[in-house]
């Protein structure tokens, strides 16, 4: 686990049930052909505003926007504006080629909840050290808490990323699931209940960050974070960005460093108390990008998620 947020604060604080019996309703489906996931073949990139997942068309004139896919239902909330953040989101693509392979991070689509669910319920599982057959209890509120979450787009959006073997492991061809990010923009999306150290509300905020295990120390959580910011940086109208580590998670804090945050408060030890481990508050103050070019400036830090 890469990250600490919300979610996981809240599993932390729930009893140990050993006699849940796991079945593969929640189980993150490692390897799979996903049509729908499209692989550009350039080396480094962020997309925004594109209109379909096929190959870019050799003609310099852009095709017509697509429509949004899975809208949420007509509100009087969704201002227009709402919806071409809407639009916005579906649109986002982070394309990073990697020494093994190929990652491309994207918001989560609805049909992609249940292998969202997976991943994040088995990573939460390994992180409080909870017993394999505690995975599918822990999947039924990691997708409520998913659902409630996708309710509140564009405020908030998860992302998921996608990895691609370049061969050398005979996985060519094959298209995994990654990692997952979840990113609040305002406070309009922010947790009704934060974990402490409490960030601003009305700031944007980085939580739930997991890697698929198979593919840790491949880069893969540096390059979640980076396209959490980008995303931030388009979406958002402040550029100060929080985020939670836990203290224990040496190689997430070293990676956060790196990347620019700096710990602006911590847990006092009393969080003991109610079964939580201590947290670090981390922030980051986002550059202004003149160009998309400027986001992926950064090589990626292989050895750390």
């Amino acid at each position: 686990m890469a990250a600490t947020g919300s979610l996981s604060c809240f599993l932390e604080t729930l009893p140990h049930h050993h006699h849940l019996h796991r079945t593969s309703h929640y189980k993150c489906n490692q390897k799979h052909a996903y049509p729908s996931v499209i692989f550009p073949k350039s080396a480094r990139y962020t997309l925004t505003l594109c209109s379909s997942t096929s190959p870019p068309s050799p003609s310099p004139t852009p095709p017509p926007a697509a429509p949004l896919e899975n809208p949420l239902p007509a509100s009087p909330i969704l201002s227009n504006q709402d919806l071409a953040s809407l639009q916005n989101l579906q649109n986002f693509k982070y394309f990073q080629k990697l020494k093994s392979g190929s990652l491309l991070i994207r918001v989560m689509k609805e049909h992609e909840m249940d292998m969202t669910v997976g991943l994040l319920s088995e990573s939460f599982a390994e992180s409080m050290l909870l017993p394999a057959v505690y995975v599918t209890f822990l999947g039924f509120l990691v997708k409520q808490y998913l659902i409630e979450r996708r309710a509140l787009m564009p405020h908030t959006a998860t992302l998921i990323g996608f990895f691609k073997g370049d061969g050398e492991k005979g996985d060519e061809g094959e298209v995994e699931l990654a990692g997952t990010v979840e990113v609040t923009f305002d406070k309009l999306g922010a947790n009704a209940s934060p974990p402490t150290p409490t960030p601003p509300k009305n700031s944007p905020y980085i939580c739930n960050m997991t890697v698929n295990k198979p593919l840790r120390r491949r880069g893969i959580g540096w390059h979640l974070l980076k396209a959490s910011e980008e995303l931030i940086s388009q979406m958002s109208s402040s550029s100060v960005v929080y985020l939670h580590c836990r203290m224990i998670d040496a190689a997430p804090l070293n990676m956060y460093s790196k990347a620019g945050y700096s710990i602006v408060d911590t847990d006092s030890i009393l969080i003991l108390l109610t079964l939580q481990r201590r947290k670090h508050l981390m922030c980051k103050q986002l550059p202004v990008l003149n160009s998309l070019s400027e986001n992926n400036v950064l090589d990626p830090i292989e050895d750390q998620s």
